[in-house]
């Protein structure tokens, strides 16, 4: 467990294609359900504190209590996983870490020498910031601030996935609700 942050709640990847990806994890590795959000444009989001228009498919399903998430860019604005992706790093891209700390765990990241490089929200519910650290360059550290609708959430879709018999393996997955 992190010193920093806590128990890894999540393993993120990304991918060319995103849709051929959640049938691969379905179909050959046996996990899902993928609960999917197609082309979302986060909001304030913003690299190295610049703007950028960056817009992304993402999709999650849970192996046992690890939330695994795929993630395709589908334009070429500025962002984290861009970097990854000219770099021809497709694949595991990030850790991430939900906290209702979010606030002093990004403050004590700060403090510990980690960088942002990459942050925004998807509606009111959810707020995220990756992290970067010199000490060593591959490691990527996403926090997520984690609401009590988001939590809610994850709680739900993580018992859909310990129910699931492989029937409908891609599903629609919508923003939850405001704090």
């Amino acid at each position: 467990m992190s010193h920093l942050f806590g128990p890894v709640d999540q393993v993120a990847w990304v991918v060319a294609d995103i849709e051929s990806a959640m049938k691969y994890w379905a179909e050959v590795v046996g996990v899902g359900p993928w609960f999917w959000i197609p082309h979302v444009r986060p909001d304030d989001f913003r690299v190295g504190g610049a703007p950028s228009p960056v817009e992304m498919s993402l999709s999650i399903a849970y192996s046992g209590r690890t939330q695994i998430e795929l993630i395709e860019q589908h334009n070429d604005a500025p962002s984290m996983y861009k970097e990854a992706i000219d770099a021809g790093r497709y694949g595991q891209h990030h850790l991430g870490f939900f906290r209702r700390d979010y606030d002093e765990r990004l403050e004590r990241a700060l403090a510990a020498g980690y960088r942002v490089g990459q942050q925004g929200a998807l509606g009111d519910a959810i707020r995220f910031t990756y992290l970067r650290t010199d000490r060593d360059p591959g490691t990527i550290v996403e926090l997520v601030s984690l609401s009590d609708p988001l939590e809610a959430q994850f709680v739900a879709l993580h018992q859909l996935a310990l129910e699931w018999d492989g029937s409908e393996p891609i599903r629609p997955l919508p923003l939850p609700p405001s704090r």
